[in-house]
């Protein structure tokens, strides 16, 4: 089967981690021929197996439009025939939007992937991401979401819908006795600090680093803009000291595998594989309860701690309890590897698999 995989960009992200992972997977199907199509030539952070075709669309100058530019771009790849796939699957909205509507006017199969929960929009975009997944989306062959949580809301608008959720991109570690960091580890993008509630973990953990000094914040992510934000709020908060900002990493789970804990402060997600990745390598995990996410991989107290939405000070007492005992910090290490089985490679890469034959016969 002839698959292409249609994204912004392969720069540093949770959604280019998934394509990268799932397109990998794939191609070691010999019967499936991946290509992986990006918007943008922008620098690539992720690694794809040497079998994927890599196609970087040549660029329109003279449209001011991202969007236009791109149906445009993309409408002169497919326009010759030997281009066009069996299947198309494209990665976020705004990139849902543009290769939906190529891939009506070439009538290829298509499938639309959404990261995060239909309550999240684009900044500044509204009322396009409001458009695209009130009506657009109903054009897509299938719709496939992270969560149980937006199967009503694309269903009442008529979109054919589907729950498949990320992979855990690493492989759950065996034994899990070796002596970790002092450290609590944070992992997003830092221009996107808002979104990870990044700022509001400076805040929240500045305090209790003071409490306990031989503790750590690390955080692990891109982003000039963020950084420099960031930095200034640790120094107000004089916690500058205390806080490392390790830039984008390839290997973070050997940092995972070397914490204690993961913490996720984000005010919204959709299937945050940063959290399933963290719990693979054995770390006493703690998150918000965010609107969707976090409540589908932790069950509270039993392989994580899942704490009320954005409240800084329940925040900061599981902080503290876990710090204080290691006992606690053991018992949810152990619990959150077990807890994985679902999110397996090879069972997400079946269900892909079967989501391509259904749409090839409908």
């Amino acid at each position: 089967m002839k698959i292409d995989f249609i994204i912004s960009s392969l720069g540093g992200g949770g959604a280019e981690r998934v394509l990268t992972l799932m397109v990998n997977s794939l191609a070691k199907n010999p019967k499936n021929k991946i290509s992986v199509i990006t918007l943008f030539q922008n620098k690539e952070d992720y690694k794809l197996d040497p079998a994927i075709n890599k196609v970087k669309l040549k660029q329109t100058k003279f449209l001011p439009s991202h969007t236009f530019r791109s149906i445009i771009n993309l409408s002169r790849h497919y326009k010759t025939k030997d281009n066009r796939p069996d299947v198309i699957v494209s990665l976020i909205t705004l990139t849902n939007l543009i290769t939906i509507i190529v891939a009506k006017i070439f009538s290829i199969k298509i499938i639309a992937q959404e990261h995060n929960s239909y309550l999240r929009y684009m900044k500044g975009r509204r009322w396009i991401t409001n458009l695209t997944k009130k009506y657009v989306y109903r054009w897509a062959d299938v719709i496939t979401v992270l969560t149980s949580f937006d199967l009503e809301y694309y269903i009442k608008n008529g979109v054919k819908v589907y729950v498949m959720p990320n992979p855990c991109s690493f492989t759950p570690i065996i034994t899990n006795s070796h002596r970790r960091k002092k450290t609590i580890l944070a992992v997003g993008n830092l221009d996107r600090y808002h979104h990870k509630g990044l700022d509001n973990l400076i805040i929240l953990v500045a305090p209790i680093l003071k409490e306990f000094p031989d503790w750590k914040l690390k955080i692990a992510g891109s982003g000039d803009i963020g950084l420099k934000f960031l930095t200034e709020l640790a120094k107000d908060h004089d916690v500058l000291d205390k806080i490392v900002f390790t830039g984008f990493i390839n290997n973070v789970s050997n940092v995972m595998y070397q914490s204690s804990i993961f913490i996720l402060p984000s005010r919204f997600e959709g299937l945050p594989m940063v959290l399933l990745e963290a719990m693979s390598q054995g770390m006493a995990c703690i998150a918000y309860d965010c609107k969707t996410g976090p409540s589908d991989i932790i069950e509270d107290q039993k392989n994580g701690f899942l704490i009320e939405d954005q409240n800084m000070d329940k925040m900061q007492n599981g902080l503290r309890v876990l710090l204080m005992n290691s006992k606690m910090r053991n018992r949810l290490s152990n619990e959150g590897i077990k807890s994985l089985d679902k999110y397996n490679i090879s069972v997400i890469t079946e269900r892909y698999e079967a989501l391509f034959k259904k749409i090839m016969i409908t």
